[in-house]
C-alpha cells in the first residue's frame, strides 16, 4: 500500500503512524516496552479472521458527544475517491469512518491485532476449489447517506471500476483487479472503455443480492483484498463521474463529509443513515471530526504536550519528533502510542535515467541516512529501523540479506561512492530530487543530502515543489527528476503485496508510473512475478522472498533505508486511540471523547 504522504528520505516528513494506546496493546506488532517496537515482526500484521461477526458495536464505558481534531502536517493531499483511495491516512479514515467495502478490520484489544470480519458482505466470501471465484451476499439495510439503499448492483459498479488503472492510477486495481480478474489485462474499465454499464467486463455478475467475481488465476487471499475501499459501492450515473465525485464522495460508513479542500481540511459529521445494526466493527461515538493538515510538527507536539483545552480532544497520525519524545516520557507517558507498521521507506532511482547498476550503488554509499534521520527529527530503532531487504521483517517466508555487501545497517561512505562512479565513468553525475520549499524539516533534510552527495562526487540539484503539489510531481513520470524519496506498506502479510506494486512493469505512457516509483522494468522479472501470483499458496513465500533478493542483488533498483515504527500521542480526552496494524494508523472506529 502507499505510504500516506511525502516520504521521509528526500522530503523529511514525519513516518506514516499510529498504534497502541499507551501500555494499551499487545500482540506481535506491539511495542515491545513502553520506548521500542519489536523488530522482528514489523510486517506481520495478523491473519485472525471472524466470519461471524456481526453489530452493533459497543465499548464499554464509551461516551457519545465532543468533537475529534486530527491534526496532521503533509496529510489530505490525496484522492478520496474510493476507487482511488490507497494511501495509508485516507485508507484509515475511508474505511473506519466514510466508506463500507465487502470485508473490514476490527480491533482487538487482547492481541493488539486486526481481524478481518464482514462489512457489506454477510461473511468473509465464499469461494471454489481453486479460488478462482468468489461469491459475496450484500447485506440488507446499508445505506448511502442520503437514504438510497446499497444495492449489489452499486458494490459490483465500484469493484467493476476499480478495473480502470487509467482513471484510478492512485488505486489499487492496477496490483490486483487487473492482474487477477478474469479478463481484467484487456479489460480498460467503464470509464476508459467508455462501458458505462460494465457489460464489456467478464468478472463481476450480480444475482439478487449475490455478487459474483470471477478470477484469471487462484486469489485466495481476496477477503483482505475485500477491505479496501475500492471494493465496495459507487453510486449510478452522473453523480459518480470521477471528474467530481472525489470532491465529495457519498458516504455508506458512520459519518459523512461536511466540507473538504484537499491539502487543508476535512471536517466530517454524523451519518445518521447509518444504522450500526448492519456494521459488524464501527462506532459512532463523537459528533464529528476536523482533520487539519498544514499543522508543523513542533506545533502538533506542542499542543499534545500541553494538553490544554482543544488539545484535549486532539489526536495525530505524525510521530512525536525526537528532540520532543523524552518530554512525553516525562509528562504525557500514558498519552504515548508505540509500535510498529509494516512499511519500508527507500529511494526510487529513476531506472529510466540512472541506467548504470555502480551509480545506484554509489548512491547508497552516499547517502546520509543517520543525518536525515536526526534532520527529520525521527527516533533510531522506534520510528526509523535500519532497513535492507524492501520487505519488513514478519513477511511470510523472508530471509534477510544485503544487497550492498559490505554496506552496513545506515552506513554512508563517501569514499566508496567517488570510487564506484570514478570506476564507472560517471564523476560529477548530477542527482535531482524534490524539495518542498515550504516545509522547513524538509529544508534542513535537502541541506544535509546536498551535503552529502556533492561530499560523494555527485552533482546535487533539488528541484522546488510545494506540500500540495509534492505528490502529483513526484509521481509524474515526466518530471525532470531522476530520484525519488518514496515507501510501501503491506497489503497484507504476503510478498505477493510487495513485489508486483513495486517492481513489475507498468504502462507509463497510459498509468504513469503507479506505484512502480523507480520504473523499473525487466521482462524476465515479470514473468517470474507472473508465475510467483499462480503458484500454490505454500509456495509463495519462498518464491517472493528469492525475487526479492534477485532484484536487489542483481538489478539493485532501490536503495532501502528504515522500517517504520511509530511513536505517537494524543490529547487525554481521547479514547480508544490503538495501533491498526494493517496501516500505521488510528483505529478511528474505537476512538471516542471522554466527557
Amino acid at each position: 500500500m502507499r505510504f500516506r504522504k511525502p516520504i521521509v528520505a528526500l522530503s523529511a516528513a514525519g513516518l506514516l503512524t499510529l498504534a497502541a494506546c499507551g501500555g494499551g496493546s499487545g500482540g506481535d506488532n506491539s511495542a515491545s516496552n513502553g520506548n521500542s517496537v519489536n523488530k522482528d515482526t514489523l510486517g506481520n500484521t495478523g491473519k485472525g479472521q471472524d466470519p461471524t461477526a456481526k453489530g452493533p458495536v459497543t465499548i464499554e464505558g464509551a461516551q457519545k458527544g465532543g468533537n475529534v481534531t486530527v491534526l496532521t502536517t503533509t496529510g489530505l493531499t490525496t484522492s478520496i475517491d474510493p476507487q482511488d483511495m490507497y494511501y495509508t491516512d485516507t485508507d484509515a479514515l475511508g474505511t473506519g469512518l466514510l466508506f463500507r467495502s465487502l470485508t473490514q478490520y476490527k480491533y482487538d484489544p487482547k492481541s493488539g491485532q486486526m481481524i478481518l470480519v464482514p462489512d457489506l458482505a454477510t461473511d468473509l466470501g465464499q469461494h471454489n476449489a481453486d479460488f478462482t471465484e468468489w461469491k459475496f451476499t450484500i447485506r440488507d439495510g446499508v445505506k448511502w447517506e442520503n437514504g438510497d439503499p446499497v444495492t449489489a448492483e452499486d458494490v459490483a459498479r465500484g469493484i467493476i471500476a476499480s478495473m480502470d488503472a487509467k482513471t484510478f492510477a492512485n488505486g489499487p486495481g492496477l496490483y490486483y483487479s487487473s492482474p487477477y480478474f478474469l479478463g481484467g489485462d484487456k479489460y480498460k474499465g467503464p470509464y476508459t472503455d467508455n462501458d458505462p454499464n460494465g457489460t464489456k467486463q467478464q468478472a463481476v455478475s450480480v444475482d439478487g443480492n449475490t455478487v459474483t467475481i470471477k478470477m484469471a488465476q487462484p486469489f485466495s487471499d481476496f477477503p483482505y483484498y475485500g477491505t479496501f475501499p475500492a471494493m465496495g459501492p459507487r453510486p449510478a450515473g452522473k453523480v459518480s463521474d470521477p471528474a467530481t465525485y472525489a470532491q465529495h464522495p457519498l458516504a455508506t460508513g458512520p459519518y459523512k463529509i461536511k466540507s473538504y479542500t484537499r491539502a487543508k481540511s476535512l471536517i466530517l459529521e454524523q451519518n445518521p443513515n447509518w444504522d450500526p445494526a448492519t456494521d459488524p466493527a464501527r462506532t459512532q461515538y463523537p459528533d464529528g471530526y476536523e482533520f487539519k493538515a498544514g499543522v508543523p510538527y513542533d506545533q502538533i507536539d506542542q499542543i499534545l504536550l500541553a494538553d490544554k483545552a482543544e488539545g484535549q480532544t486532539t489526536m495525530t497520525y505524525e510521530d512525536i519528533q525526537a528532540q520532543d519524545y523524552r518530554k512525553f516520557q516525562e509528562q504525557a507517558g500514558d498519552r504515548i502510542v508505540n509500535g510498529g507498521s509494516p512499511c519500508t521507506y527507500f529511494l526510487a532511482p529513476d531506472y529510466r535515467k540512472i541506467t548504470d547498476i555502480k551509480v545506484r550503488q554509489a548512491l547508497a554509499w552516499a547517502y546520509p541516512y543517520k543525518d536525515v534521520i536526526l534532520a527529520s527529527g525521527l527516533i533510531p530503532d522506534v520510528t526509523a529501523i535500519p532497513a535492507k531487504n524492501i520487505m519488513p521483517p514478519g513477511i511470510p517466508g523472508r530471509v534477510e540479506y544485503n544487497p550492498l555487501p559490505g554496506h552496513e545497517d545506515l552506513q554512508t561512505d563517501p569514499a566508496k561512492a567517488k570510487a564506484l562512479l570514478k570506476e564507472s565513468g560517471n564523476e560529477g553525475y548530477e542527482i535531482k530530487f524534490l524539495w518542498r520549499t515550504d516545509n522547513p524539516v524538509n529544508t534542513k533534510s535537502k541541506d544535509v543530502t546536498v551535503k552529502a552527495l556533492e561530499a560523494a562526487g555527485f552533482k546535487a540539484t533539488p528541484v522546488a515543489t510545494t506540500e500540495a503539489q509534492y505528490t502529483a510531481d513526484r509521481d509524474n513520470p515526466n518530471k525532470d527528476i531522476n530520484l525519488r524519496a518514496a515507501g510501501w506498506c503491506s497489503d497484507w502479510p504476503s510478498g505477493s503485496t510487495w513485489i508486483p506494486p513495486n517492481f513489475q512493469s507498468t504502462d507509463i505512457k497510459n498509468v504513469g508510473l503507479g506505484t512502480n516509483f523507480e520504473a523499473f522494468s525487466e521482462p524476465s522479472i515479470d514473468a517470474k512475478i507472473k508465475d510467483a501470483m499462480k503458484a500454490p499458496t505454500s509456495d509463495q513465500p519462498k518464491l517472493w522472498n528469492d525475487l526479492d533478493q534477485e532484484i536487489a542483488t542483481k538489478y539493485f533498483p532501490v536503495i532501502p533505508q528504515w522500517y517504520t515504527g511509530i511513536a505517537q500521542a494524543h490529547g487525554s480526552k481521547i479514547q480508544g486511540h490503538n495501533d491498526d496494524t494493517t496501516l500505521g494508523q488510528p483505529t478511528y472506529k474505537d476512538i471516542w471523547v471522554s466527557q
